[in-house]
C-alpha cells in the first residue's frame, strides 16, 4: 500500500484530497496545524486503519517514521481575511514548511507536488493566464504576504529538483469551491452564499466589472490526481476557464437561492485582481484533464451544503484568535 502525506489536511482541499487518496487504496497521514484547518472535515476518516492524522505545524521539523511514496504540501492559508490577520505565518508556511517539505521529500526519497495558485500572476496584464506568464505582483502590498510566499514555494521546489534531483510537481490552483468551504473565508462565492442564507444584501467591491474563472472542487482534485501521476515537473494550471463578472456571478447567487436581496457596491481593495482566467491548453495536452462539472450544477451542490450548516454557524461571523501563531 503506497503511503502518502497531505499537509493542511483539515483544510478545504487537503480532505478532499485526503478523501480521494483513501478511496484510492493509499495509507494516507493528515498533517495540520488546525489554524484555518477544521477536524469535522476528517473526522470521517479516523476509524480507517489506512488514516492517520498528526496535529503538526510544519514550520518545524517534520518526522514521518517509515516509508513515504509522496507528499501533497497544502498547507497554508489561502482566503484573504486569514492571510492578512496571520501574514508572518502565511509566509512562514510558504518559506518554512516548504523547506521542510521538500527536505522530508529528499530524505525519503518521495515525490512532492506543492500547491501553487493564481495568485503568482497577481493583476495579470495577460489573460487567459499561461504557465509561462511571469505575473504582476506588488511584493510589498497586503496581498504580497501570500502572493511571494507562493512565488517563492515554486522556486525552491524548482530548486530542489534541478540541484538535488527531487521527483516534484506544482499545480496553480484557481478559484476553487465546493462543500466544506468555510462561509466566513472571505472568498467571493462562500461571502455570497452566506450573505444571502443570512438576509443580507449582497456586497460587490468596485463595480463588479473583475472576472473569475470557479472550478468545483472534484474537478480541481482529478487534476491534481493526474499531475501527482504524471513525469512532469513545470507548473501547471488547473481551474475552470469559464470566466464571469463578479457582478454576473453576485446575480446567478440570488436566482440560485431566491433571496430578494439587492446589490451594494464597494471600494475595491488594493490589488485586487481584474482579471482571473486560466489557460489550460498545457493541462489537456499533458494530463488529459478538463472540468466536467459545470457552474450550476456546482453551485447546486455547494449552496445544498451550506444550507444543511447549522444556523449559528451560518450566522457567526467570527474569525479565529489568530494572534498565538502570530511569532
Amino acid at each position: 500500500m503506497k503511503r502518502i502525506l497531505i499537509t493542511g489536511a483539515a483544510g478545504f482541499l487537503g480532505s478532499h484530497l485526503c478523501d480521494r487518496f483513501i478511496k484510492e487504496g493509499y495509507n494516507v497521514i493528515g498533517m495540520d496545524n488546525l489554524i484555518t484547518g477544521d477536524l469535522k472535515n476528517i473526522e470521517h476518516l479516523f476509524p480507517l486503519e489506512n488514516f492517520k492524522f498528526y496535529n503538526h505545524d510544519i514550520t518545524n521539523f517534520i518526522h514521518i517514521p517509515g516509508d513515504l511514496d509522496y507528499i501533497l504540501h497544502f498547507a497554508s492559508p489561502a482566503s484573504p481575511i486569514d492571510y492578512l490577520k496571520i501574514p508572518i505565518q502565511t509566509l512562514k508556511v510558504g518559506a518554512n514548511g516548504t523547506h521542510n517539505c521538500l527536505g522530508l521529500a529528499k530524505a525519503k526519497n518521495a515525490k512532492i507536488l506543492i500547491a501553487s495558485t493564481s495568485e503568482v500572476y497577481g493583476d495579470p496584464l495577460v489573460h487567459p493566464q499561461t504557465e509561462e506568464y511571469y505575473g504582476n505582483v506588488n511584493s510589498v502590498g497586503p496581498r504580497g504576504v501570500y502572493d511571494e510566499a507562493k512565488r517563492y514555494q515554486e522556486a525552491i521546489t524548482m530548486a530542489y529538483h534541478t540541484f538535488h534531483k527531487v521527483d516534484i510537481g506544482i499545480v496553480r490552483i484557481f478559484n476553487t469551491y465546493g462543500p466544506r468551504m468555510r462561509l466566513n473565508d472571505g472568498r467571493v462565492l462562500p461571502a455570497f452564499i452566506g450573505q444571502a442564507l443570512r438576509g443580507e444584501d449582497l456586497t460587490v467591491f468596485g463595480d463588479g466589472s473583475q472576472t473569475r474563472s470557479f472550478c468545483y472542487v472534484d474537478d480541481l482534485i482529478e487534476g491534481i490526481y493526474r499531475l501527482l501521476h504524471s513525469n512532469y515537473h513545470a507548473p501547471v494550471n488547473i481551474g475552470n476557464p469559464d470566466e464571469i463578472t463578479i457582478l454576473d456571478f453576485a446575480k446567478e447567487i440570488i436566482e440560485l437561492t431566491g433571496t430578494t436581496q439587492k446589490i451594494v457596491y464597494k471600494d475595491l481593495p488594493k490589488d485586487d485582481p481584474l482579471k482571473r482566467q486560466p489557460n489550460i491548453e498545457k493541462a489537456k495536452r499533458i494530463l488529459g484533464w478538463e472540468p466536467k462539472v459545470d457552474r450550476k450544477e456546482g453551485l447546486q451542490i455547494t449552496y445544498e451544503y451550506f444550507k444543511s450548516l447549522p444556523m449559528n454557524v451560518i450566522r457567526d461571523l467570527n474569525h479565529k484568535d489568530f494572534t498565538k501563531y502570530i511569532n
